[in-house]
């Protein structure tokens, strides 16, 4: 059974940083397009970032510079480095998973999510 465990969020003060962990069951991380996703009240969600098979990843303008996504292979977990950070970036931040090597920052690519990690940032 797929799994997808994040962990890490709270709150922070603008310019502080945060690492977000999605810890992965029932499948390994290295053969699979991984990525992470936010979504504020009111707003659709959105790709920050994505890693796939390859080692390749695609990052949203708005968190380019700012944000790092990487993987431990071997603890079978996902992490996103946060810094920087913004007010614009409080959101419920998502992992996500689809069995496939490449990648897309398109919602519908995925097929696996987990619960979601509350990151908020304050002025």
């Amino acid at each position: 059974q797929v799994q997808l465990m994040e962990s890490g969020g709270g709150s922070v003060q603008a310019g502080g940083s945060v690492r977000l962990s999605c810890a992965a069951s029932g499948f390994t991380i290295s053969n699979y397009c991984m990525g992470w996703f936010r979504q504020a009240p009111g707003n659709e969600r959105e790709g920050v970032v994505t890693i796939d098979a390859f080692g390749r990843t695609d990052y949203a303008a708005s968190v380019k510079g700012r944000f790092t996504i990487s993987k431990d292979n071997a603890k079978n977990t996902l992490y996103l480095q946060m810094t920087s950070l913004k007010p614009e970036d409080s959101a419920m931040y998502y992992c996500a998973a689809r069995d496939i090597d490449t990648c897309s920052r398109s919602r519908s690519w995925y097929n696996y999510w987990g619960q979601g990690t509350q990151v908020t940032v304050s002025s």
